[in-house]
């Protein structure tokens, strides 16, 4: 009976796999969604969730 082999480990011990990488991709793009949202935003809008424009980058980053 034949097999295939599907493990394949990560390259030489950096434990950084597709997992990881997506993982960080999702991460980056949820940030980016968030900082292009609340950029729309008024300053009144922003206000009235107790935000204001300088506070946008660090609540996305």
């Amino acid at each position: 009976m034949a097999t295939i082999e599907t493990y394949r480990p990560t390259a030489a011990g950096t434990g950084f796999g597709l997992s990881v990488l997506f993982t960080k991709i999702a991460g980056w793009n949820n940030r980016r969604a968030t900082f292009n949202a609340l950029s729309k935003l008024t300053d009144r809008e922003l206000d009235d969730i107790g935000l204001n424009r300088g506070d946008i980058a660090d609540i996305s980053g």
